[in-house]
């Protein structure tokens, strides 16, 4: 009798992003720890770096398209490439394409590792088709909706209905969750006062919903949030999605930025 090959596991290069390591690196390993459990392998090659979004968005295309080859050459050969963070997965999947627009030698390339790139929550529900997680969470939560991940990748729901299946999580929906948060990358440090007055709006709304936790899927709203909570003296505390997801609370909540 012939043996039964077992199906392949997807191969997953973690493009953990530049913030997750540097600042919150409990982010990646619960983000592994999803995509592990949803049935893939997960690669986390030691060599990436930056997504060349802050680059890109101060106009220096020749630095972005440097370092866009470098990430391309370094993840290509995944199955898939997740990325906890809908603004960087978001260079990857919707900017990289016009960086090589026309370029004979590359264009296709791009497009198809391109095609390849998800948001983390995104793939778990859209790619895996995870229905639900393992993990309990004793306590209230609002969730914002980061710009990047909501207008370019669609990310709304998914988050929605993950958390809804985390025993023991009440959902507290803030008003506005999708308006932006005012921290926008660079645009923080070029126009602080309207970046602040943007954020002011957001702690009030968040303020408002009366939850334990704030939690998103962007590390730089996070911080710029959790900054302006911390400034204010507010009692709720802020992580990342990944981490109420995957179960894997324990560490100290995010101690945002600024003074």
């Amino acid at each position: 009798m012939k043996a039964i090959t077992p199906l392949k596991r997807p191969r997953v290069g973690l493009f953990a992003t530049c913030l997750v390591d540097l600042f919150r690196p409990s982010v990646g390993f619960a983000s592994a720890k999803l995509i592990e459990d949803s049935g893939c392998e997960v690669i986390v090659p030691m060599a990436q770096t930056c997504c060349g979004q802050p680059a890109y968005n101060t106009g220096d295309r020749a630095d972005t398209r440097a370092i866009a080859e470098q990430v391309i050459e370094l993840f290509e050969g995944f199955d898939y490439i997740v990325a906890p963070s809908g603004s960087c997965a978001a260079m990857l999947k919707k900017h990289y394409p016009g960086l090589f627009k026309g370029d004979a030698k590359w264009e296709l390339r791009v497009k198809t590792f391109s095609e390849k790139v998800f948001e983390l929550v995104s793939f778990l529900t859209d790619v895996m088709f995870v229905p639900k997680v393992d993990a309990s969470f004793s306590g209230s939560v609002t969730y914002h909706d980061s710009c990047s991940g909501l207008r370019e990748l669609n990310v709304q729901t998914q988050p929605r209905r993950l958390l809804s299946s985390v025993e023991g999580l009440e959902l507290k929906e803030m008003a506005d969750s999708d308006i932006c948060c005012g921290f926008g990358g660079t645009f923080c440090i070029k126009y602080s006062d309207i970046s602040n007055a943007i954020v002011t709006k957001k702690t009030a709304n968040i303020e408002a919903s009366k939850a334990d936790l704030l939690l998103a899927g962007d590390m730089g709203c996070l911080m710029n949030m959790a900054g302006k909570l911390r400034r204010e003296g507010s009692r709720i505390e802020a992580r990342h999605v990944a981490e109420v997801l995957a179960g894997m609370t324990a560490t100290a909540p995010i101690a945002g930025s600024g003074k």
